[in-house]
């Protein structure tokens, strides 16, 4: 199998790599994360406008991309640059709005224009069987009630996609009217509560249990990608800093034990990168969910590793507010959580 990036996704990367280098730099970063909507709204305009969130969707439906190896090209790039922009949360939204055949929608988020997110769990858990919220039909539209946890991406957005239940099966609408708690995550970025009391809403379907799933195993796929580059910049940073520190007199890169510790890293990103691979490869298969689980359950694993080990090798600065580093170490951490953590992935292999 060829891993190159074809050239158009190698043009998209370098072209993400360059721009996340020279606009969005560390400093830049730490100045957006404290304040709402804990983004730049400029910043998420000109991101629009480089073209990222059409490659999230297939030419057939409104993008020019949409295969898994366009999801991790981007995300990869997302995770060197520690950018906070709400990339995941739209790239989720389009997805699932395009799969519901809202062109309309798709056209608005992919321009821009619009800035949708995706609500689907709630503060029970993580599983769409646990998912409470409700739509009634009530005459020409659609009543939603429930709560919405941990929406990524929700301050400043235009809409909410909710999963919600409904007789035929677990549907998605449209609301921009709900009631929302904006706050931000710990590792940067926004997210928020959605609290849903006879709200109005538009139906995209009433029975859309497959395409939240794809959404979603999707954005799982991205996070992998994002704590790939996460890993390497972080692993990087690491042998850098033990080439410059002197202990006795020399390098304490010239230490065999931390080059051990070193290696061990590389090896463990690699397997990381190489399951990424496989599961980006099998993204639009019957198969997705167990390849995207067990890349996400080994992610999660081998980020908490990272990122203790690049804390140790660093000392007392790693765990500094103004070193890059621990910021690094504290999105990889956060990662796991994300959209269900190595546990929940277990336990979504053992069930299929």
């Amino acid at each position: 199998m060829d891993f190159k990036l074809t050239e158009d996704r190698q043009m998209l990367s370098d072209t993400l790599r360059r721009y996340l280098a020279d606009q969005y730099t560390f400093d830049f970063r730490n100045s957006v994360i404290d304040t709402a909507p804990y983004h730049s709204t400029e910043k998420w305009a000109e991101l629009a406008g480089l073209g990222l969130i059409g490659a999230f969707v297939t030419e057939e439906k409104g993008g020019f991309g949409g295969a898994g190896f366009d999801l991790t090209c981007v995300f990869e790039e997302v995770g060197r640059g520690l950018c906070v922009e709400p990339l995941l949360g739209a790239m989720m939204s389009v997805r699932a709005t395009a799969e519901c055949g809202a062109e309309d929608l798709v056209e608005a988020q992919i321009g821009g224009a619009q800035r949708l997110v995706l609500a689907v769990f709630e503060p029970e858990g993580e599983a769409l069987d646990l998912i409470r919220t409700t739509a009634t039909k009530s005459g020409d539209a659609w009543v939603l009630n429930g709560r919405k946890s941990v929406v990524y991406g929700l301050p400043g957005a235009d809409g909410v996609l909710v999963a919600a239940k409904t007789d035929a099966g677990l549907g998605l609408f449209l609301t921009k009217d709900a009631e929302t708690l904006d706050y931000a995550m710990i590792d940067g970025g926004g997210a928020g509560e959605v609290i849903l009391d006879n709200t109005t809403a538009t139906c995209l379907s009433e029975d859309a249990t497959a395409i939240i799933e794809a959404a979603l195993d999707a954005g799982r796929l991205a996070l992998c990608a994002e704590a790939v580059g996460v890993m390497q910049v972080l692993t990087d940073m690491t042998v850098d800093y033990l080439k410059q520190r002197k202990q006795f007199g020399r390098p304490i890169a010239s230490f065999q034990a931390l080059q051990h510790r070193t290696v061990d890293m590389a090896i463990e990103i690699e397997q990381c990168r190489a399951i990424t691979i496989l599961a980006a490869s099998k993204l639009e298969t019957a198969e997705a969910g167990k390849y995207v689980a067990m890349a996400k359950n080994l992610i999660g694993r081998t980020a908490n590793l990272i990122a203790e080990e690049a804390i140790q090798l660093h000392g007392g600065i790693g765990m500094t507010w103004e070193y890059p580093g621990s910021h690094y170490a504290k999105r990889l951490s956060m990662i796991d959580h994300q959209l269900g953590d190595r546990y929940a992935q277990l336990y979504r292999l053992m069930a299929a």
